[in-house]
């Protein structure tokens, strides 16, 4: 029985240190470097819908890649969990 506690308690351990996991379950803050609202695309590359402030906290619910590569993320809001879109994800930090 302690076996399987322990086993439990480092699986639960090691999910807490996935930065991936962070990511789609932690609270996320938007950091543009500019200093200017995020743009918010209907897809990645693609047409603009809206922006974001910076400062917003927001959850990733996915994450892709562009044609060039590039990392794109489709964020959800934090409290509400209300779909936003797809922003650049270098302009987002989770914690």
């Amino acid at each position: 029985m302690r076996t399987k506690a322990i086993a439990a308690t480092l699986l639960l351990a090691c999910a807490t240190l996935d930065p991936a996991a962070a990511q789609r379950t932690g609270r996320c803050i938007v950091s543009d470097p500019t200093g200017t609202p995020l743009n918010v695309r209907a897809s990645p590359q693609g047409p603009i819908v809206g922006t974001i402030r910076n400062g917003a906290y927001v959850r990733i619910a996915n994450t892709t890649r562009d044609y060039k590569g590039q990392p794109w993320a489709y964020i959800v809001g934090w409290e509400n969990g209300r779909n936003i879109g797809w922003v650049f994800r270098e302009f987002v930090s989770c914690y």
